[in-house]
């Protein structure tokens, strides 16, 4: 087996909780007269503390605790799970966080992956408003401090990926030809009808913040005019594979309907599920063997990325790499998908 790499392990200054400047930063971030609350609490029976994020105040879709991102601990666990190497990213933090604040945060990333002799990687994170500050910065993560890719999550605020607004941002990953990770957000845009159950909130509404995302750039037509750009979505594309044939369908020809009700003539779009588009697992345990048997059957194994969200849930670490290594898939998928896809789309 060649080098397992984790493209989905989340970072977190580990001063953030002792550094009063710095989780000031964050907490002032938060878009508060938009429903978004935080707040810093002790966690129950331990001496520890937990940073959580509320939307709409009284239903908790994050939770950050203390003594989570330290270099030694991290280190151990991924020896402990097989994994090679590790790509760190912002967890969320990035649909809000203004460029001095991102500064800090790819100095302080920079300085945690220098000290971890080879074994893990970081990737850029900026306002993606395409300021000449922010495209600054992005040359200075990658040229300066080593990064191997970029980083921004599906939606910000109530716009996704495909508006305008973004284009220039986009347009300029697209030239240098980077890898950029797409983060989920706590919630989809439209999320009143997720709300009241945790599973369906916490779970399900990073599903369809995802698979609505990877819809809009599909259809907008931004990777006709932004070929080089490839985008890695979380959580398997919220289940994309579950609804790529009914959503991307292949044409049919020999039948003809008294009315023509969907966009059948999908064009291009199966070229850009195939070259632009690409999926990390967010935590294989949680989507059981079946599942992610169909989603390589569907989308292929060269599309799709070991990543376990690390820390949220341990199983979803430890037992990650002998989920994927017991599919009935191909060697070559498994290869591909523990490291392989990694090693190739970071340049590592």
């Amino acid at each position: 087996m060649s080098k397992i790499v984790d493209s989905n392990m989340h970072w977190l200054p580990g001063d953030l909780f002792s550094d009063k400047n710095l989780l000031d930063s964050f907490l002032d971030c938060v878009p508060k007269q938009y429903g978004v609350h935080t707040r810093v609490e002790q966690i129950e029976g331990k001496n520890l503390r937990q940073l959580i994020i509320e939307q709409p105040k009284g239903y908790q879709n994050l939770n950050y605790a203390e003594g989570q991102y330290t270099l030694e601990s991290q280190l151990a666990d991924m020896e402990k799970a097989g994994v090679d190497h590790a790509i760190f990213r912002l967890p969320v933090w990035q649909e809000w966080l203004d460029l001095e604040t991102c500064k800090k945060v790819n100095n302080r990333m920079a300085e945690y992956v220098k000290r971890s002799d080879g074994k893990m990687s970081a990737l850029a994170v900026v306002p993606p408003w395409g300021t000449d500050g922010a495209l600054r910065e992005v040359d200075r993560c990658l040229n300066e401090l080593g990064f191997r890719g970029a980083q921004i999550v599906a939606h910000y605020g109530q716009i996704y990926l495909d508006d305008p607004v973004f284009r220039p941002y986009l347009k300029y990953l697209n030239d240098l030809n980077v890898t950029t990770v797409v983060h989920h957000t706590p919630l989809p845009v439209d999320y009143h009808s997720v709300l009241p159950y945790t599973n369906q909130r916490r779970q399900f509404g990073r599903c369809i913040d995802q698979a609505t995302a990877v819809g809009r750039e599909l259809f907008s037509g931004m990777f006709d005019e932004l070929p080089n750009l490839k985008f890695i979505h979380s959580m398997l594309g919220g289940a994309f594979y579950a609804f790529a044939d009914m959503l991307v369908p292949p044409k049919k020809e020999e039948f003809k309907d008294a009315v023509d009700r969907f966009q059948a003539g999908t064009g291009n779009l199966r070229d850009h599920l195939s070259n632009n588009i690409f999926f990390d697992i967010s935590g294989a345990p949680q989507w059981g063997k079946a599942q992610l048997e169909a989603a390589v059957k569907v989308i292929g194994g060269k599309n799709i990325l070991y990543g376990s969200s690390y820390p949220i849930r341990k199983d979803w670490f430890f037992q990650g790499i002998e989920t994927i290594q017991g599919l009935d898939i191909s060697e070559q998928d498994k290869a591909d998908i523990l490291g392989g896809n990694a090693v190739r789309m970071f340049n590592l």
